[in-house]
This record gives structure tokens, sequence and C-alpha cells, in this order.
């Protein structure tokens, strides 16, 4: 009984989170942005790609209601997938969390349907702070 109250807690709290998925090459990043993303209930990730090609892919069928996703991967590079992401859905928000921040101008990435560019030398802390930005603080 106590099993099932709980379980019961858990998925209402997990409809009212807003969902995040996590797009990088690199695994140390992947998991490094779950952690930031975890210390705060109101979000939670609801997958993780490598590159674009499986953003794309995993994105529609997912759903987010964010995407964080990095410039520099193999396959297809996070710009041409915000691009085609968008297309797909496009309501949906993109972060690009890229140490390659200061190259991308404004006006480029939002033509290219990117919501926000953010370096990933500042840290996890802006990044929380964007997410609860554009998605609102519970």
């Amino acid at each position: 009984m106590l099993d099932s109250l709980q379980s019961q807690k858990d998925r209402a709290l997990e409809s009212q989170q807003k969902s995040i998925l996590i797009v990088d090459d690199s695994a140390v990043a992947r998991v490094a942005i779950r952690a930031a993303i975890e210390t705060c209930t109101q979000f939670r990730v609801c997958g993780e790609a490598m590159d674009g090609v499986e953003a794309i892919e995993k994105g529609p069928k997912l759903n987010p209601d964010l995407v964080i996703m990095d410039l520099a991967m193999p396959e297809m590079n996070g710009v041409v997938a915000a691009s085609l992401l968008k297309k797909k859905i496009p309501e949906i928000p993109i972060v690009l969390f890229t140490i390659y921040a200061d190259e991308l101008r404004d006006s480029l990435s939002s033509a290219l349907g990117i919501t926000m560019v953010l370096s990933k030398d500042g840290g996890m802390v802006p990044l929380v702070d964007c997410l609860n930005g554009l998605l609102g603080s519970a």
C-alpha cells in the first residue's frame, strides 16, 4: 500500500516537472548536465542523445519541454540539428550549451531556431538559471 502511494506521488510530481532532452557527444558533459538538472525538482531529464542525428530521432518521440544541445558533435552538429528539430517541434526552446558560445552571433543563432547560447565555461549555475527563466520555476 505504501509503495502504491509513493508510486502515485512520484507520477504526480513527474507530470508537473518540465522535461529536458540533453544532446552532447561527451558522456562526462551529459552526466554533469543531468546532475545539475536533477538538483531542481521542477525539471527532469526525459532523455539523452549523443549527436544531432539521435536528437532529431528522439526529440519528436520524447516531446521534451526544452533541449540542451552542444554545438560540436560528430554526425550532425548542434546548429544543423537545432534547425531540423525546430521544423519538427517549432515551439520547443533550444539552448546551445557550448565552449564556442562567443563565436556565435545572436542573430545567427536566432535565425537557426536557437533560443539561447550559453558558454560551458560559465558552469552549471548559468545553465540552471537559464532553464528557470525559460521554463519558469515551480
